[in-house]
C-alpha cells in the first residue's frame, strides 16, 4: 500500500480529517488562485466590460461543469467503500465502467452545449453589449468538458483511497501552466477571453494526464485486468445512481443561479461585474468548506466500508465544529481586507463596481456558518449513499435563490441579489441536517438487520439447526467481516 494513502477508519478523527482537508484545500486554493488570474488579467488588461462578459456565463458555467464534477465525485464513492472494505477487485471494476460513462457523458454534455450555446445565453437576457464576449469564453469552456471528465475523474479516485496531496501538487503545476498560457494567450496572441478559456481548458488537460501517469505509476492496486474493463451493466446502473443525483444537485442550485443571474444582467452591466469581482473573492474564502465536504465524502464511505459508523456521527460533528471556527476567522478577514480584495480585479477607478462587490462578499460571510453546514452534510449523506437526497437539497437552493432573482431583485436591486445566497444555504440546512441522521440511523437498521441475518443458523428440513455453516455465509468469512 502507498504511504501516500490514507485510511480514515482509525485514529483521531479532528487529527484525520485535518490531514486530509488540509492538502485538498491547498489544492482548491491553487484551482480558485488560477481562476482569479483569469479575471485580474481580464478586468485590468481586456476592462470591465470583457469581464462583465466572463461574469456572465458564471451561473451556466456553474450548471454544467458542476453536473459533470459532482457526476465524477459520485463515481468516486463506491471506490472510497471497496477501499474502507478492502475490496480492490471491486475498486477497480468501479474505475474501469466509470470510465466508459465518463467517456458517453462527456461527448453527449459536450454537442448540446456548443450547440445550444447562444441560445441558453440570449434566454438569460445576456446584455447585447457583452453577448459576443461571453459566448467566446463559454463556448470555449464547453469544448473542455472532456478534460473536465478526465480531470476530476481520476483525482476523485486518487481522494477516495485517502490521498489529498497528490493533486495538490498536480494541481499547483497546472496553476503555474494557466498563468503563463493567459499572459500568452491574451497579451502575446491577442485571443481575448477566449485565451483565458483555452487557458482554463488545457491546464486542466494536463492536470488529467498527470493524475493518469501517477495511477499507472504509482497505484498498481488500481491496474485493472483485461476482463475488468468488461462494461458491466449492474455496476454502471449503481455508478449512475450515485454519480447522477450529485450532479444534478449541482445543476439544480445552478439553475437558481442562473435565474439570479438573469435577473442580475437585467441590472446592466456594472451590476454583472460586481457580481463576477466579488464572487471570485468569496470563492476563494470558503475554499475551507469545499476542502470540509469532500473530506466528508471519503470520510464517510470508508468508515461505512468498515461499518464504523460511529465514526462517521463523530467526523460529521467534528468537521462542522472546526468550519465554525473557521466561519468567524473568515468573516474577521473579510471586513478588514474586503475592500483590498476586489481591487485585484478591477481598474481602481471602477469605484462603485468596487463597493457593490465589497458589499456582496461581505453580506455572504456573516452566513458562512449555514454554509459550512451545507457542505458538510451533504457530502456526509453523499459519502452513506444517499445521493438521491442531493437532489432534495439542490431543490431548495433552487428556491432560495429564485426568491431572490424574482421578488428580492427587481425591489430591491444589487443588494436583494447579495441575500441570494444566504437564502439558499438557510432552506438547505433545514433540510440537510435532520436527513443526516435519519440516514445515519437507517443505514445502522440496515447494517443490524444484514448481520443478524448472516448469523442466523442453516435450517435442514425438518427445521432444525444445522451444525454446518452456510455455504455462502461461512463462519470464517462472517468473522472477518463482523471485525471489519
Amino acid at each position: 500500500m502507498l504511504k501516500t494513502t490514507k485510511d480514515l477508519t482509525k485514529g483521531s478523527p479532528v487529527r484525520l480529517i485535518l490531514s486530509f482537508a488540509i492538502p485538498m484545500l491547498f489544492g482548491m486554493l491553487f484551482q480558485q488562485f488560477y481562476g482569479m488570474v483569469d479575471t485580474m488579467i481580464v478586468g485590468r488588461h481586456l476592462g470591465v466590460q470583457d469581464l462583465a462578459g466572463v461574469g456572465a456565463t458564471g451561473s451556466i458555467n456553474f450548471m454544467v461543469i458542476g453536473f459533470c464534477c459532482g457526476v465524477c465525485s459520485g463515481f468516486s464513492i463506491p471506490v472510497a467503500q471497496c477501499f474502507g472494505a478492502g475490496d480492490y477487485r471491486g475498486m477497480r471494476r468501479f474505475l474501469t465502467n466509470s470510465v466508459w460513462i465518463a467517456l458517453f457523458f462527456s461527448l453527449v454534455i459536450t454537442v448540446l452545449v456548443c450547440r445550444f450555446c447562444t441560445d441558453i445565453l440570449r434566454l438569460m437576457r445576456t446584455p447585447e453589449d457583452i453577448l459576443d464576449i461571453s459566448r467566446a469564453y463559454i463556448y470555449v469552456i464547453f469544448l473542455g468538458i472532456p478534460a473536465t471528465f478526465f480531470y476530476n475523474l481520476l483525482a476523485g479516485v486518487i481522494r477516495s483511497i485517502g490521498d489529498s496531496r497528490t493533486p495538490v501538487v498536480i494541481l499547483i503545476g497546472a496553476s503555474l501552466i494557466n498563468i503563463i498560457l493567459d499572459l500568452f494567450l491574451i497579451e502575446a496572441f491577442g485571443l481575448g477571453v477566449a485565451g483565458a478559456a483555452w487557458a482554463t481548458v488545457i491546464s486542466q488537460l494536463l492536470s488529467g494526464l498527470a493524475c493518469l501517469i501517477y495511477l499507472w505509476k504509482k497505484v498498481k492496486i488500481l491496474h485493472p485486468f483485461a476482463e475488468e474493463w468488461r462494461f458491466d451493466r449492474t455496476i454502471a446502473l449503481r455508478l449512475c445512481r450515485m454519480g447522477i443525483p450529485m450532479g444534478l444537485q449541482y445543476s439544480i442550485t445552478a439553475i437558481g443561479s442562473v435565474i439570479l443571474q438573469t435577473s442580475v444582467n437585467t441590472l446592466g452591466s456594472a451590476a454583472v461585474a460586481s457580481m463576477t469581482a466579488g464572487s471570485r473573492l468569496y470563492c476563494f474564502v470558503c475554499c475551507p468548506f469545499d476542502a470540509l465536504g469532500s473530506t466528508m465524502a471519503t470520510w464517510a464511505g470508508q468508515n461505512l466500508g468498515a461499518r464504523r459508523l460511529d465514526r462517521v456521527r463523530e467526523g460529521v460533528q467534528d468537521a462542522a465544529l472546526i468550519g465554525v471556527g473557521y466561519s468567524l476567522l473568515a468573516l474577521l478577514f473579510v471586513y478588514l481586507f474586503g475592500s483590498q480584495g476586489v481591487k485585484l480585479f478591477l481598474d481602481s477607478s471602477e469605484t462603485l463596481v468596487s463597493e457593490q462587490a465589497v458589499q456582496y462578499v461581505r453580506i455572504v460571510t456573516l452566513f458562512f456558518v449555514p454554509l459550512c453546514f451545507v457542505n458538510v452534510f451533504r457530502f456526509a449523506i453523499q459519502g452513506l449513499g444517499y445521493s438521491g437526497l442531493a437532489v432534495f437539497a439542490g431543490l431548495f437552493e433552487l428556491v432560495g435563490r429564485s426568491l431572490a432573482g424574482i421578488l428580492l431583485v427587481p425591489r430591491f436591486g444589487f443588494l436583494g441579489a447579495c441575500f441570494a445566497g444566504p437564502i439558499a444555504w438557510l432552506l438547505a440546512d433545514a433540510f440537510l441536517l435532520p436527513a443526516f441522521y435519519w440516514c445515519l440511523a437507517k443505514t445502522t437498521t440496515l447494517l443490524s438487520i444484514r448481520d443478524n441475518a448472516q448469523a442466523l443458523p442453516r435450517m435442514n428440513r425438518y427445521g432444525q439447526a444445522s451444525e454446518k455453516a452456510s455455504p455462502r455465509f461461512s463462519r470464517k468469512k462472517l468473522n472477518k467481516r463482523t471485525l471489519s
